[in-house]
C-alpha cells in the first residue's frame, strides 16, 4: 500500500487535469499544465529513488526504454490509424516492475520523444500522464496476475488485454485535448464555458464515439498484436533484469 501511494498522488494529479473542462472551467492553461506534469514526475521520480526502489541500474532501464520508444516514434511517425509501437515496452515494463515504474517509463517516453521529434507543446503534458497509466495499469495488472513468478502464456494473454483496454482509454484521453477547441460551441457534440459536468460528459460521448472510436480501435489491436507476438520473450527478459536488479538489505548477526 505505502509503495503505491507515490503514483497513486501523482495519478490524482493527473485526473484533475483531465478532469478541469469537466467543471466548465475549459483546459487549464499550458504554463500550470506543464508545471504540474514536471512536479509530478520529478517527485516521482525522487521518491521512488528515496525509497531505494530505483537505483542507477533502474535509471538506466528507464533511459534505455526511453530511448528505444523514441526511435520506435520517429521511425514510426503515422502509425496505422492510431497505432504506435511505443506502447509496447510501456505495457511490458509495467507489468514486470511494477505501476511506479511503469508510470515513470511512459512518462519519460513522451518527454523524450518530444524533446527529439520537436513536438513539444500544450498536448504534452496529457500524452505524459495518459502513456504513464498505461504503465501503471499494466503494473497493476501484473501484481495482481504474476507474482513472483517467470511470465508465462498467462501473463501475455493478460497484457494483451490490458493493451488493448488501454488503446481506446489512451484514445480518449488524449481527445480531451482536441474536442474542447476544436468541437467549441457544437450543440450536440461540443463543448460551452460553464456547462454542467453529466452534459459535458455525454457530448463528449458523443464526439468520441462518431469521431474517434473507429481511429482508436488500430491503436487497441495493435498493442494486443505486438503483445501477442512479441510479449513472451520480452517479459521474460525483463523479469530476468528484475531478479538481477533486485537486492535485499540484510542485517548483521549479533
Amino acid at each position: 500500500m505505502i509503495r503505491a501511494l507515490p503514483v497513486g498522488l501523482v495519478s490524482l494529479c493527473g485526473i484533475v487535469l483531465f478532469a478541469w473542462p469537466f467543471l466548465g472551467s475549459g483546459l487549464p492553461a499550458s504554463t500550470p499544465a506543464w508545471t504540474l506534469t514536471f512536479a509530478c514526475v520529478v517527485g516521482l521520480f525522487l521518491v521512488e529513488a528515496g525509497m531505494r526502489q530505483l537505483d542507477s541500474r533502474g535509471v538506466a532501464l528507464l533511459a534505455t526504454i526511453a530511448a528505444i520508444d523514441t526511435a520506435l516514434r520517429l521511425a514510426v511517425i503515422e502509425g496505422i490509424g492510431g497505432f504506435s509501437p511505443i506502447y509496447f515496452l510501456v505495457l511490458c515494463a509495467g507489468y514486470v516492475f511494477g505501476p511506479s515504474f511503469g508510470f515513470l517509463a511512459g512518462a519519460l517516453t513522451i518527454l523524450v520523444s518530444a524533446l527529439a521529434g520537436g513536438g513539444v507543446g500544450p498536448w504534452v503534458p496529457y500524452q505524459v500522464f495518459a502513456v504513464g497509466w498505461v504503465g501503471v495499469v499494466a503494473g497493476l495488472a501484473g501484481h495482481w496476475s504474476r507474482g513472483s513468478r517467470v511470465p508465462n502464456w498467462r501473463d501475455v494473454i493478460a497484457l494483451a488485454a490490458v493493451g488493448g483496454a488501454m488503446g481506446w482509454v489512451v484514445g480518449a484521453l488524449l481527445d480531451i485535448t482536441d474536442w474542447i477547441p476544436v468541437y467549441r460551441g457544437n450543440p450536440t457534440l461540443g463543448w460551452l464555458p460553464g456547462m454542467d459536468a453529466a452534459t459535458s460528459l455525454v457530448h463528449f460521448g458523443r464526439f468520441y464515439l462518431l469521431t474517434s472510436l473507429a481511429y482508436d480501435t488500430f491503436r487497441a489491436v495493435g498493442n494486443v498484436l505486438m503483445v501477442l507476438v512479441l510479449g513472451a520473450p520480452v517479459m521474460v527478459a525483463l523479469a530476468r533484469l528484475r531478479v538481477r536488479l533486485s537486492f535485499e538489505v540484510v542485517g548483521s548477526p549479533s
